[in-house]
């Protein structure tokens, strides 16, 4: 869709740092939603792509994802064999439901960004304990856990003219087992419910990620694999009745549903695997 208020495209890598961020002004990186529908707000486009940010680092310490990384990069990587997390990407990635132009322009920084409840790429980066690297328009910087990025629909702790660098997922959590169950109201609908588990090789730990069915990530963590009553006692407990979403994509009660019976199932799957 064709921007039709904006007046100007300028380089990132053009303009000085702390930059005079202006009314009107939005990042650019992948632009698959921001040329989706009108945005009559906007005066000038800041294009990210001039940065040439290397996609993706890995090394001993996990992985960093560049914000302007897109899906299909991501999908892309290859990774140590004991990473056993790293199965959530391609998950994730599909759970998108795009075609194969969307993932070579959707970025994961976007996705994030974007903040909807049905982002795969929040779901990722929480379940695997990512942390945001965020610019500030001072020039500085400051990191954001990515369970505490996402604040709402459409929310998130970004302040005008703060920009997503990258996000990183340490190894201790990418050395993980883990299940993923998500689900669509329709064929190819959005995420009306996306949960990821994750048990630690190292102390036993569980970590329960509750998404799309929610209006923000609930992360629900566990020092050993929880028993069922305990697992649903949690979510009841972190999950009240006004914090399930609502839309044209499934109804609050049918969201939470489907979070229960995931959540029993994940943990179930990861009791067989790890022997309990």
């Amino acid at each position: 869709m064709d921007l039709n208020t904006v007046t100007s495209v300028v380089e990132a890598r053009t303009l000085a740092r702390p930059m005079t961020w202006q009314p009107g002004d939005a990042w650019l990186a992948g632009g698959t939603w921001l040329f989706s529908e009108p945005q009559p707000e906007l005066r000038r486009l800041i294009d990210l792509a001039s940065y040439g940010w290397q996609p993706l680092r890995l090394d001993d310490q996990g992985m960093e994802i560049s914000a302007t990384c897109t899906l299909a990069q991501l999908f892309e990587v290859s990774t140590p064999s004991d990473w056993r997390a790293a199965t959530l990407i391609g998950d994730c990635c599909r759970a998108l439901l795009g075609s194969f132009k969307v993932w070579n322009a959707a970025t994961v920084g976007g996705n994030l960004c974007l903040s909807l409840p049905a982002g795969p790429m929040i779901s990722l980066a929480v379940s695997l304990d990512g942390v945001c690297r965020i610019w500030t328009l001072a020039g500085g910087e400051r990191q954001v856990t990515c369970a505490d990025f996402v604040t709402g629909v459409r929310r998130n702790v970004l302040r005008p003219g703060e920009l997503l660098r990258s996000i990183t997922l340490p190894v201790s959590a990418l050395r993980c087992r883990t299940a993923f169950r998500q689900i669509s109201l329709t064929p190819y609908g959005r995420s009306a419910a996306l949960l990821i588990g994750r048990l630690s090789p190292d102390d036993g730990s569980f970590v329960l990620t509750v998404t799309a069915s929610t209006v923000r990530p609930v992360r629900l963590p566990f020092p050993g694999l929880p028993g069922q009553a305990e697992l649903l006692t949690a979510l009841e407990r972190r999950i009240p009745p006004d914090l399930y979403h609502l839309d044209v994509h499934g109804a609050p009660a049918w969201r939470h549903h489907m979070t229960v019976e995931f959540a029993k199932d994940i943990r179930r799957e990861l009791s067989e695997r790890n022997g309990a």
